[in-house]
C-alpha cells in the first residue's frame, strides 16, 4: 500500500532540491543499534525514517515529526550528522541523530499502511540499505567515520553554516543510477 498525503506541500531550496529531514534512531547513546522502517513503496525493503519538510518547518522539527509518523518513536534529538544530497532524485536531506526514549505500540504509519520497524546492528543496517537505498547507507557510513558520540560534535545548528558537509550520492555510492 502506498502512502498518500493529499495536503502535503513539497518544499524546495534555492537550487531546486526537495527539502527533506530524517533521523538515525538509536536504541541507546552507544549508537550501536539503529531502527529502520519498511518502505511504503516496497514493504520488503528497509529505509531510514524521514520525509519532506513542510513550509515554515525547521529541519530538526521535520526530522522529529517524520520519525514519530513513520517509526512510532520519540526521543532525545542529538547532533546534525550532515546534509545529504541525492542528485538523481533532487533531494537534500538533513540527517540527525536521535536516541529513542519512547516506543509507541501503534503509530500512524503502522495503522494506516502497515509499516513495520526493526532494530539492526549498524553494520547489518548498512548491508541492508546498500542494495536499495545507498544514500541511506551513507548516513551510517558517515556516522562510523567520525561523528561518534564521543568526538564533542553535539551541537545541532538549526540551519547549516558554511562548515556543514554536503554528501552527494553520485560521488559516494559507486552504484549506477538505475540501482539508486
Amino acid at each position: 500500500m502506498m502512502k498518500f498525503k493529499p495536503n502535503q506541500t513539497r518544499t524546495y531550496d534555492r537550487e531546486g532540491f526537495k527539502k527533506r529531514a530524517a533521523c538515525l534512531c538509536f536504541r541507546s547513546e552507544q549508537e550501536d543499534e539503529v531502527l529502520l522502517v519498511s518502505s511504503s513503496r516496497y514493504p520488503d525493503q528497509w529505509i531510514v525514517p524521514g520525509g519532506g519538510m513542510e513550509p515554515e518547518e525547521e529541519p530538526d522539527g521535520a526530522a522529529v515529526r517524520e520519525v514519530y509518523e513513520e517509526a512510532g518513536v520519540k526521543g532525545k534529538l542529538g547532533r546534525l550528522l550532515g546534509i545529504f544530497e541525492n542528485q538523481d532524485r533532487k533531494h537534500r536531506t538533513y540527517v540527525y541523530v536521535l536516541t529513542v526514549t519512547e516506543i509507541l505500540e501503534d503509530w500512524e504509519d503502522s495503522v494506516n499502511i502497515g509499516r513495520k520497524r526493526e532494530w539492526f546492528k549498524v553494520e547489518d543496517a548498512i548491508k541492508v540499505l546498500q542494495c536499495h537505498k545507498p544514500v541511506h547507507a551513507e548516513y551510517l557510513e558517515k556516522l562510523k567515520l567520525g561523528c561518534s558520540p564521543t568526538n564533542g560534535n553535539s551541537t545541532v545548528p538549526s540551519l547549516p553554516d558554511s562548515n556543514t558537509l554536503f554528501v552527494t550520492a553520485a560521488q559516494t555510492s559507486g552504484l549506477p543510477s538505475s540501482v539508486r
